[in-house]
């Protein structure tokens, strides 16, 4: 799922963003409402908004609501510190399909981010794709074509990044926020030991050139069937 997580607490998003990346899914992240509310009215699309009540700016309700004046039906998960049945109410009728009282459990956090997916009738795609490079994030498993490849799991974490946008750059200030959580007391050289090692085991033994780099920024990762 291609996720937006609107949460003013930078500890609280990071950590739902580490988490729902090792799941598979493509989060992006906002620290407060006007962010918020950019994002979700044009940044999509998302299969899922995760959207906190209380935030510097435009609040939840708001954001949630004029989403839906903009007639957005993109299923939304209200978070909130309050547990009183009028806040619930007041959520759910701006528009929210769901609602999490904080602290909340993440195992159920994700299952609640499936069952709005399966009502949307919008079931996630289990595997990324580009040509016949494969990718199961959930399984931890990757093929070219017929051929399964054996992976380390930070391997996995930085061909996912490439997977989920192929043919777009992806900064590598970016991936080591997915993978490594963060780049702070991260050396950035790290992603290109990481980049040349999958060019080794996904490219080279058959002939491909699908990871290129995109000086100065990244990398991106385009469909290349020999």
């Amino acid at each position: 799922m291609r996720i937006l997580v609107v949460e003013d607490e930078v500890g609280l998003a990071e950590s739902l963003r580490r988490g729902l990346g090792a799941e598979g899914h493509w989060v992006e992240l906002a620290h407060d409402g006007h962010r918020g509310l950019e994002l979700a009215l044009a940044g999509g699309p998302y299969d899922a908004v995760v959207l906190d009540l209380m935030l510097p700016g435009p609040g939840g309700y708001e954001i949630c609501a004029r989403m839906r004046r903009h007639g957005d039906a993109t299923p939304v998960l209200m978070l909130t510190a309050r547990d009183g049945e009028y806040d619930e109410a007041d959520g759910l009728d701006a528009g929210a399909d769901d609602y999490l009282t904080k602290p909340f459990s993440f195992v159920v956090l994700s299952a609640r981010l499936r069952a709005l997916q399966r009502r949307a009738g919008t079931a996630p795609a289990t595997t990324l794709q580009a040509g016949d490079l494969v990718l199961d994030p959930v399984a931890r498993r990757c093929r070219r074509g017929p051929h399964e490849i054996e992976l380390t799991a930070r391997e996995l974490g930085v061909l996912a990044c490439l997977l989920r946008t192929p043919g777009e750059a992806v900064a590598k200030r970016d991936i080591l926020g997915e993978v490594w959580g963060g780049p702070a007391g991260i050396d950035p050289n790290i992603v290109e030991v990481y980049v040349s090692s999958l060019r080794k085991k996904v490219d080279a033994p058959f002939g491909r050139r699908s990871i290129r780099t995109v000086h100065g920024h990244g990398y991106r990762l385009v469909p290349d069937d020999g």
